[in-house]
């Protein structure tokens, strides 16, 4: 049986941050990207002071509804739940709290930095994470401005057990000249672990496809996989180096 592509950063719960407004829009996001071969998506919301105010409390109610409400509709992939969370003090707080929204599993979590800086400081908590057993996983690195020329601001992180999720629709210029050239680049370094759709809404379907066929063109068919389903199901299995 193939297993298919698992999507492990999307937002398709409704009315939580910057994704769909409503149920049947995520429903449809969710029916497209199955069509596209993705059998399991990975809900993603926004944590993120002063703009996102979610946490576990309300995200797994908001989830659990969205399930209710998808439960009759066809063609659906597997559904799940983790968060995208902003790396600051508050995350940190969270994490080590132990209310974090980490990905199914509890093996990893999806953490993304500001636009113009890498934080500082910021490799000594991904080691810490790692000690305690969670892999740190980066939203799309090529979206940000230390990045845009060269990978070496990325090489302390890397050491320090982070990994890369390429945001496909950089790909094909979503974002961007600068971010879709630095996807190239870090495509061509085999720097990626992963690779996810970061959809927002069910007009993303149609981009995500393009970039889909521009990842197995740049790739390659053996790369792309892993990226799209070995490694995700290696990291939701814990299956990663720790």
């Amino acid at each position: 049986m193939d297993e298919g592509y698992v999507d492990m950063h999307l937002h398709y719960l409704p009315g939580v941050d910057d994704g769909v407004r409503e149920a049947s829009q995520g429903i449809a996001l969710c029916q497209g990207l199955r069509r596209l071969g993705f059998t399991k998506t990975v809900a993603t919301p926004h944590i993120r002071t002063a703009m996102f105010e979610n946490r576990r409390s309300t995200l797994r109610p908001a989830f659990e509804a969205f399930e209710t409400a998808a439960r009759d509709a066809e063609d659906m992939p597997e559904l799940d739940l983790a968060a995208e969370h902003f790396c600051d003090d508050v995350f940190w707080r969270l994490f080590q709290e132990g209310e974090t929204v980490a990905y199914p599993g509890g093996h990893a979590a999806l953490i993304e930095f500001p636009e113009a800086i890498i934080p500082l400081g910021v490799e000594q908590r991904f080691f810490e994470m790692r000690v305690q057993g969670v892999a740190p996983v980066l939203a799309h690195p090529e979206r940000y401005r230390p990045i845009f020329a060269k990978s070496d601001a990325l090489q302390p992180l890397l050491d320090a057990g982070l990994m890369l999720q390429l945001d496909l629709m950089s790909l094909v210029g979503r974002y961007g000249r600068r971010p879709r050239r630095a996807a190239e680049r870090l495509l061509a370094e085999d720097a990626y672990f992963l690779a996810c759709s970061d959809s927002h809404r069910p007009d993303d379907v149609p981009v995500v496809a393009t970039a889909l066929d521009r990842l197995f063109d740049l790739a390659g068919s053996e790369y792309a996989q892993r990226l799209l389903g070995d490694n995700p199901r290696r990291v939701l299995s814990g299956e990663v180096d720790l």
